[in-house]
């Protein structure tokens, strides 16, 4: 039996090698489908330690340690690699050397604490019963999504996985803690590409032109009713605009109008509805006032469920390895994550590892020129996800 004092001790051993493995990725990082050095690095280092991988979606690297004990069960923990078009502006020896490029969302956290728990389940192999996977991941960030290709690609076959587990940084909850929540935690997410087509002119002759500018504006506003009047209002929905492009001028009245935009929920079904009554009021709209309405749609990732067996069970893990004042509860959260993917097809658990400080100034939101780590959520986190893994083998 394997203590969580053996495995505590594993993580202390090789927490400066994490902090300079996570170190080293933020400073190189690279954008989604194009992780090649970051693939290197990784490869590099299981080599080291003798760990037999291979490459899945073209920078993707999967990794198999094997216990010695005899065993058909396999879990599977995964990390995302990929990196996000942001230009850093923290100013710590670690920074980005890659201009307009930064790790904003804590992905070299994951892939160097998935690095940590490597070297210690690879150093306890001998003592252990069953098989853990280890999916390094290219390009969450980035539609169609890594995992959905790894998964075609099988990555959760030969041998088939059982369970699967991850983590991902949070800094708004303090270094030291991590957050659960069971069943359905993330949403779903598409992209909405919409083009207005009218008939531009002189801004002093309205009459004359079919005002693309307007129709678009209708078409903002009165989508918003497909979440208002439609939805089930115990059920959470999010359509949101972000971008509004009309090349006209004080003057002038354009051609056409472009606007981009996401919507959000946690039904499938009701997902699918919603993209079509989307669809066909903006259209009819844009009919009804002269003009013309192109709306695509650009299906991106599922809503993310912690299947509630799984989920208990690494939470009492959790709770056991840290105390369970260490462990919070988490709300729905109705960003996306391709994680999702796996969700879908086996049971998974998704958890929320806490870095902020607010003494060390790492309470920045991910996703911003500022965020950042505290660096002592690296031992926690190589160390509980090892644990986990082992527990849930049945070690």
């Amino acid at each position: 039996m394997i203590h969580k004092d053996q495995i505590k001790q594993l993580s202390a051993d090789i927490f400066e090698q994490v902090v300079g493995y996570r170190r080293h990725l933020h400073a190189n990082p690279e954008l989604s489908f194009k992780e090649y050095e970051t693939s290197a690095f990784i490869k590099a280092r299981l080599s080291e330690w003798g760990i037999p991988f291979k490459e899945m979606a073209d920078t993707g690297v999967v990794a198999l340690i094997e216990g010695a004990l005899p065993s058909e069960r396999v879990i599977a923990l995964r990390a995302d690699m990929d990196a996000l078009p942001i230009l850093e502006a923290n100013d710590k020896p670690y920074a980005s050397k890659n201009a307009g490029v930064m790790h904003a969302c804590g992905h070299d956290v994951h892939s160097s604490s998935l690095l940590g728990t490597a070297y210690i389940l690879n150093t306890l192999k001998d003592k252990f019963a069953g098989t853990v996977k280890l999916i390094f991941q290219p390009a969450e960030e980035l539609l169609p999504g890594g995992a959905s290709i790894l998964i075609k690609e099988g990555v959760l076959e030969s041998p088939p996985v059982q369970h699967i587990i991850g983590q991902h940084v949070m800094p708004l909850i303090d270094a030291g803690k991590v957050g659960f929540r069971s069943g359905i935690y993330m949403a779903s997410t598409d992209e909405l590409y919409v083009t207005v087509r009218g008939k531009g002119g002189h801004g002093a002759q309205p009459h004359q032109n079919i005002d693309p500018v307007l129709i678009a504006s209708h078409i903002i506003v009165a989508l918003q009713q497909i979440v208002s009047r439609n939805a089930d209002p115990r059920l959470p929905s999010v359509l949101s605009f972000g971008k509004l492009e009309a090349n006209g001028a004080t003057n002038i009245i354009p051609n056409e109008v472009k606007i981009e935009g996401t919507f959000r929920t946690l039904d499938e079904d009701w997902r699918r509805e919603a993209k079509l009554r989307m669809k066909k009021m903006a259209e009819g709209m844009a009919e009804s006032m002269g003009g013309s309405c192109e709306f695509r749609i650009m299906d991106g990732y599922p809503f993310l469920i912690n299947e509630p067996a799984l989920t208990a069970n690494v939470r009492e893990f959790a709770e056991d390895y840290l105390g369970k004042e260490n462990v919070v509860d988490l709300d729905i959260w109705m960003a996306a994550e391709d994680f999702a993917y796996y969700s879908q097809v086996t049971n998974a658990c998704f958890y929320r590892l806490g870095t902020g400080n607010k003494a060390k100034n790492t309470t920045y939101s991910v996703h911003t020129p500022n965020f950042d780590i505290d660096e002592d959520a690296l031992q926690l986190s190589t160390g509980l996800m090892a644990y986990a893994a082992l527990k849930q083998l049945g070690n």
